[in-house]
């Protein structure tokens, strides 16, 4: 009894009524930022300690492994670590091995993970191209039609009624529709979307099945409501069994996922549906400063009345920030090297590069950003790149780790020190290298060692038994712990996910909004939610840019993205569309180019621009003044606690070891120094400059 209240303190008005509602109906609409995982697990905590439902009885679902992963260890945190906490598919899937014998006789079909060679071979058999792009867009568009519930026989009309446009005619889609179930059947092997079409037949058909199952659990929950699609709805449906004990949350407002069939329609109607839900509203905003939720409600907004299609307003509740920032560059080579250069002054601000993120609408704009960090010398990660668990070294350690927990020799030992012995085994260091493969061993590594301080932190006598069981449940739901590095990823990929500063990219007509969306207008509703998605990642700053054309001397082609209208052009603090030309020039026109002091060649590369030389040019670099800048830059490092390029790249102390300037003005124009870092290192500089005195 004592521990109840516990659960409703921090929580506001709005979040105390839908953790306190009683069971039945419960529909959260929930804007972003807003703390809707924090409620909906306060409100399964709160139902489990009052006694109406035990752990064992609520089944959670959501979309992503991550999500489940997070959801499971809040509610193992608030008491109620029994409760299931799944995907859709999981959920499925762990159901229909249950029942499987029962209902279909034998043991259960092995699951195909990649659809990608039944439908390479169905498209060979109909006289189809077997080439990559065209065999992928013909196996997502075989899971969309199964998410809609659709039969080969149906497909034709209901393209045709929505005006879908499909990857082939919808007559030969059919064919090869038809021969991928019976190339699948025949090899008694099951797809993802099998696992929801095989459990809701079990429970619809099989009586005593279905009485089972909901005798077992009694309480749902759906989070993410607003991206179910009639396959996953048809599963609740099954599951509930005609009882409505059901909580869901979600916002339309963020509905990205309609082309895989997700609709937000379920959770527009709920309360048409179950008359009696109660409908809980959450509008005040923990994530981001005012400042960036006064730019989403405008984003998102209808006609300029400044509510959403859903009637949500955000209203922010964290201290005043920073006015986003809006540019325009000539090329994108420009507006990423621009990227790098605020990334850097961010950094050097305190502000961590894993609180970084650069976000575009297709993962084909990230290779400029990567090439553009890669040269100022920043680490990132590319999301959706090579998982973190199948990387080498982490799949090394994880051995080492079990092992050394298998010996059982290291009771009463600190786990964060016994971790780091471990990892010393297989290559953590104390100090991170200087760059390459070797600093991207190492920095899983650390991340490996910093999930150790964190478990110690938040679990009272946390052994390393406790922390390899972390670990393997991390692996298997994909969760990787936070590395140090900025973050690259597509729109779609950073659904669920924030930052402290947020880059969206390349927003120009025909990128986003896509332009395949252009003359439909769902179709560009929804590339506009994607933006607003976007805009709600950033906890404090924010910075939105386009670029004229793609490559330097490519004349202007392109225009900003229509969403941008009356949002650009104001708000103190936003960068001037002629500024931001003014200021990249340099790069993008054909009149201004940097040149090689030595030689006057063009220079192509960040490196190059930034030392002021071609390559091909020997370094006139003072190596004993680069010796004692190298020296300093570690220092000063050590004493701020930060990445040494934090201070000042290589490629930086390298020109001004070369231009030895004498000044405060001249240190000033070298490429890489800027104000902030000017006025915080400048005396110490010039002082190596000039003499060789120690500092």
């Amino acid at each position: 009894m004592t521990d109840r209240p516990r659960l409703l303190e921090g929580l506001d008005p709005q979040q105390r009524a839908a953790v306190t509602a009683p069971r039945g109906p419960v529909c959260v609409l929930a804007g972003a930022g807003t703390g809707k995982t924090r409620t909906i697990t306060h409100r399964i905590a709160h139902l489990v300690q009052r006694g109406l439902v035990v752990p064992q009885q609520v089944l959670a679902v959501t979309f992503t492994a991550r999500a489940a992963g997070e959801m499971r260890t809040r509610l193992r945190g608030l008491g109620a670590s029994g409760v299931q906490a799944q995907t859709f598919h999981a959920a499925a899937f762990r159901q229909l091995r249950y029942f499987w014998p029962r209902a279909l006789d034998g043991e259960i079909w092995p699951l195909v993970e990649h659809k990608f060679r039944l439908v390479m071979q169905a498209a060979s058999r109909v006289g189809l191209s077997t080439d990559s792009d065209s065999v992928r867009d013909l196996a997502s568009e075989i899971e969309w039609a199964k998410s809609a519930l659709l039969t080969p026989e149906q497909y034709p009309a209901e393209t045709a009624r929505t005006g879908r446009s499909a990857p082939v005619a919808p007559e030969r889609f059919v064919r090869v529709f038809e021969a991928y179930e019976r190339a699948k059947n025949s090899a008694k092997v099951l797809d993802f979307d099998d696992l929801l079409l095989h459990t809701a037949a079990v429970l619809e058909e099989h009586s005593e099945v279905a009485e089972e199952f909901r005798a077992r659990y009694r309480t749902f929950v759906v989070d993410e409501y607003q991206d179910v699609t009639p396959l996953q709805q048809r599963i609740l449906d099954a599951w509930l069994g005609g009882r409505d004990d059901l909580t869901v949350v979600g916002d339309a407002n963020q509905t990205i996922y309609s082309f895989a069939g997700a609709s937000p329609k379920w959770l527009v109607d709920f309360p048409r549906r179950y008359p009696k839900a109660e409908v809980v509203r959450l509008e005040r905003d923990y994530r981001s400063t005012p400042q960036v939720v006064e730019l989403a409600n405008r984003v998102i907004a209808v006609g300029g009345s400044g509510k959403s299609h859903t009637g949500l307003t955000l209203v922010g509740q964290r201290a005043d920030g920073p006015e986003p920032g809006f540019a325009e560059y000539e090329n994108e080579a420009a507006e990423a090297q621009a990227v790098a250069r605020t990334v850097a002054e961010l950094a050097g601000n305190g502000v961590p590069l894993s609180e970084m993120a650069v976000l575009y609408r297709v993962n084909a704009q990230s290779e400029v950003y990567e090439q553009a960090l890669s040269d100022a010398e920043i680490p990132y990660q590319v999301r959706g790149g090579e998982r973190f668990f199948a990387r080498t070294e982490v799949r090394q350690a994880m051995a080492a780790l079990r092992t050394a927990a298998g010996r059982g020799s290291t009771e009463g030992a600190e786990l964060s020190e016994v971790v780091r012995e471990v990892l010393s085994g297989v290559g953590l260091t104390q100090k991170q290298p200087e760059g390459g493969a070797a600093r991207e061993r190492w920095q899983s590594l650390n991340a490996l060692a910093e999930l150790a301080d964190e478990l110690s932190r938040e679990v009272e006598g946390a052994d390393l038994d406790r922390y390899v069981s972390e670990l393997d449940a991390r692996a298997s739901a994909q969760h990787p712990p936070t590395m140090e590095g900025v973050t690259l990823a597509s729109l779609h990929a950073a659904k669920g996910l924030e930052w402290d500063a947020v880059f969206l990219v390349g927003l120009t007509e025909g990128t986003l909004p896509i332009q395949h969306a252009d003359g439909d207008d769902a179709s560009v509703e929804e590339e506009r939610r994607l933006f607003y998605v976007g805009v709600t990642r950033a906890r404090k700053h924010l910075r939105i840019s386009w670029a004229l054309s793609r490559g330097q001397g490519g004349g202007r082609k392109r225009r900003r993205s229509r969403f941008l209208n009356g949002l650009a052009s104001t708000g103190s603090g936003s960068e001037s569309s002629g500024t931001a030309r003014r200021a990249n020039s340099a790069r993008g026109s054909r009149k201004d180019v940097a040149r090689c002091r030595s030689c006057s060649a063009r220079l192509e590369s960040a490196v190059e621009v930034k030392i002021g030389r071609c390559a091909k040019c020997p370094s006139d670099a003072d190596d004993e003044l680069l010796a004692r800048l190298r020296s300093w830059r570690t220092e000063r490092a050590h004493e701020l606690k930060v990445p040494a390029y934090v201070v000042f790249s290589d490629a930086t102390l390298i020109a001004i070891a070369e231009q030895r300037p004498g000044d405060t003005e001249s240190l000033g124009k070298v490429s890489g120094v800027g104000p902030t870092k000017l006025e915080r290192f400048g005396a110490d500089v010039l002082s190596l400059v000039n003499g060789p005195a120690d500092l």
